[in-house]
C-alpha cells in the first residue's frame, strides 16, 4: 500500500497459503517498482479436489482458532471457501512493560475458475480484519482496527499454439484505524495488469502494460494528508534455452506520476556443464518511489529522492544424486538514495547509499522417509556513508529444518540461529531458536497437529526493548469431511 510501502504479511492467515516464493535482488523490471532489493511472492490455496476440513486449536497464551475450509472440483470449475479466526491474549512484548498485548484476526478467503474450451476465468477475493493491541512510546495501552481486502478478476486465453494472454483487474484496500484516537491510516490501489505471451523458435516473449492508480490517506500526531498516485509501466522479457545454455533478459519502463520516468531492467545467464552441475549469473536494477508515508506522514520530507539499486548474483549448483543437492550463492546489491528514518532530524531521509554483499550455502536431502534443508548466509548490509551497520540486520544465519515420516505420521525439527544485529545505541547478542512439530494421523479423516516454538525458551530481541516469544505450545485438531 501506499501508505506505508509494504503488504501487510503479518495478516495473511498461514492456513490459506499453498507456498511463498522468495526472489532475491533487483526485480523491478518483473515485479514492477517496490522490487528494488527482492520479492516475497505469498501464493494462496486453490482448489484440487472436492473437500470439507475443519479444525480446531488452542495453544499458549490463551490462542484460539477455528477454521472452515471449503471446496468443489470437477473438470471445468474450481470453487474454494476458507474462514478462519484466530484469537490470542498474547504477552508482555515490552522488557520495560508487563502488560500483555493481544491479537485478534478473522480472515475469509473465496477463489472460483471457470474452464473452457481454450480459456478461463478466474476471480479471488481475500479478506483479513481484526484488532492489534500494543504499547505506545509512553507504555500506554492502545489498540488498532485493521482491514486488508484484496479483490481480483482474471481471464486466460490461448490464442493459438504460440499465442496467449492474460487480463487481471485488481483492487487492494489496506485500513488502519486507532481506537483510543481519531487517527487512521487507508489506502486504495485499482491496478490493471495484461500481458501477452508468444513463442517464436527459441524465444518465449511476454510482454505487457502494468497501470496503477492509488489513493492514500493518512492523519497522525496532529497532520494528515491525502494523496494519489498512479503509475504506468510497459515491460517485455524473453526467455531462450538453447541446449545446455539459459538465457533470459526483462526491460520495463515505468512512468511515475511523482517521479518521472524510469526504466530497469534483468539480464540472466546459465550454463548445464552436466546432468549434475550448473551455473549461473545475473545482474539487474531496481526502482523505489517514497510512498506517501515517507513524503507526508509522521517524520516525512518531500524532498526525498527514489530509491535506486543495481545487484549482481553468482551461483553454482551441484546435484549429487537423486536425492541431495548443494548450492552457492554470491550476492552484491547497491541502493542509492536509501530511505532511513534519521533520529537527529526526526524525519526520513536518503542516507545516500548502502550495501549488501554476502554469500548463502545451501543443502538439500529428499526421500520417501526424510526431508533435510540447511542453509548458511553471511553478510554485510552497511551505510557505504558513514560504513556502519545498516540496523537490525544480522550478518550471520543458519537455518536447519528436517522432518521424518512414520507411516503416515510426520515429525519435525527446526533450527534458527542468528548473530548479532545493531540497534539504535546498541548492539543485540545473537540466539539460537528450536522448533519441534508433528502431524499425527489418528484415523483416516482426523489428524493432530502440535508445535513446540522456542523449546529452551530462549530470552531474545530482534529489536532493542521489545521480546520475542518465550517457549509456547499449540495444538489442534483436523477433520478431513472428503
Amino acid at each position: 500500500p501506499g501508505t506505508i510501502g509494504g503488504a501487510a504479511l503479518q495478516n495473511i492467515s498461514p492456513e490459506i497459503i499453498e507456498r511463498i516464493e522468495i526472489v532475491k535482488g533487483a526485480r523491478s523490471s518483473l515485479y514492477g517498482t517496490d522490487a528494488i532489493g527482492g520479492v516475497i511472492n505469498v501464493i494462496t490455496k486453490k482448489v484440487n479436489s472436492s473437500s470439507i476440513n475443519t479444525s480446531v486449536g488452542y495453544g499458549s497464551f490463551n490462542n484460539r482458532t477455528a477454521l472452515m475450509d471449503l471446496g468443489y472440483a470437477n473438470q471445468s470449475s474450481e470453487l474454494g471457501v476458507t474462514i478462519n479466526s484466530n484469537q490470542t491474549d498474547g504477552y508482555a512484548i515490552r522488557t520495560d512493560s508487563d502488560t500483555k498485548r493481544g491479537y485478534e484476526n478473522l480472515t475469509s478467503n473465496a477463489y472460483y475458475k471457470q474452464k473452457f474450451s481454450s480459456s478461463d476465468i478466474a476471480m479471488r477475493y481475500w479478506r483479513s480484519e481484526g484488532k492489534v493491541e500494543y504499547l505506545d512510546f509512553f507504555l500506554s495501552p492502545l489498540d488498532q482496527d485493521y482491514l486488508n481486502e484484496s479483490t481480483a478478476f482474471e481471464i486466460n486465453n490461448v490464442i493459438s499454439d504460440q499465442f496467449k494472454s492474460k487480463i487481471l483487474l485488481s483492487h487492494i484496500k489496506d485500513d488502519i484505524k486507532q481506537n483510543q484516537s481519531t487517527d487512521y491510516v487507508t489506502s486504495k490501489r485499482n491496478v490493471f495488469d495484461a500481458q501477452l505471451d508468444f513463442s517464436i523458435e527459441k524465444h518465449n516473449i511476454a510482454a505487457g502494460i502494468y497501470i496503477s492508480d492509488e489513493e492514500a490517506a493518512s492523519f497522525a500526531w496532529g497532520s494528515g494528508y491525502t494523496e494519489d498516485t498512479r503509475s504506468e509501466e510497459f515491460f517485455i522479457q524473453d526467455s531462450i534455452i538453447e541446449g545446455k545454455h539459459r538465457v533470459f533478459i526483462a526491460t520495463r519502463y515505468i512512468d511515475h506520476e511523482t517521479f518521472g520516468d524510469e526504466i530497469v531492467w534483468n539480464a540472466e545467464y546459465g550454463f548445464d556443464l552436466n546432468d549434475r552441475i550448473s551455473f549461473s549469473g545475473s545482474s539487474g536494477s531496481g526502482f523505489r518511489a517514497p510512498d506517501a508515508t515517507d513524503r507526508f506522514g509522521f517524520g516525512g520530507n518531500i524532498n526525498l529522492l527514489p530509491e535506486e539499486s543495481n545487484d549482481i548474483q553468482l551461483s553454482a549448483s551441484f546435484k549429487k544424486n537423486d536425492n541431495s543437492s548443494y548450492k552457492f550463492e554470491i550476492f552484491d546489491t547497491q541502493i542509492s538514495n536509501l530511505i532511513e528514518y534519521d533520529m537527529n532530524a526526526n524525519k526520513m531521509q536518503n542516507i545516500g547509499r548502502a550495501s549488501m554483499k554476502g554469500m548463502q550455502i545451501g543443502y538439500q536431502y529428499t526421500d520417501d522417509i526424510y526431508v533435510f534443508r540447511a542453509d548458511v548466509i553471511n553478510q554485510r548490509a552497511k551505510n557505504d556513508i558513514t560504513n556502519s551497520d545498516l540496523l537490525r540486520r544480522a550478518d550471520q544465519s543458519l537455518t536447519l529444518n528436517i522432518s521424518r515420516k512414520f507411516n503416515e505420521n510426520i515429525f519435525g525439527l527446526s533450527l534458527l540461529a542468528s548473530g548479532e544485529r545493531k540497534d539504535f545505541g546498541v548492539t543485540l547478542p545473537g540466539y539460537a531458536i528450536v522448533n519441534l512439530t508433528a502431524k499425527l494421523k489418528v484415523t483416516s479423516n482426523l489428524s493432530i497437529n502440535a508445535q513446540i516454538e522456542n523449546i529452551t525458551d530462549k530470552d531474545y530481541q530482534t529489536a532493542s526493548n521489545y521480546r520475542m516469544q518465550g517457549a509456547s505450545v499449540f495444538i489442534d485438531l483436523t477433520y478431513n469431511w472428503q
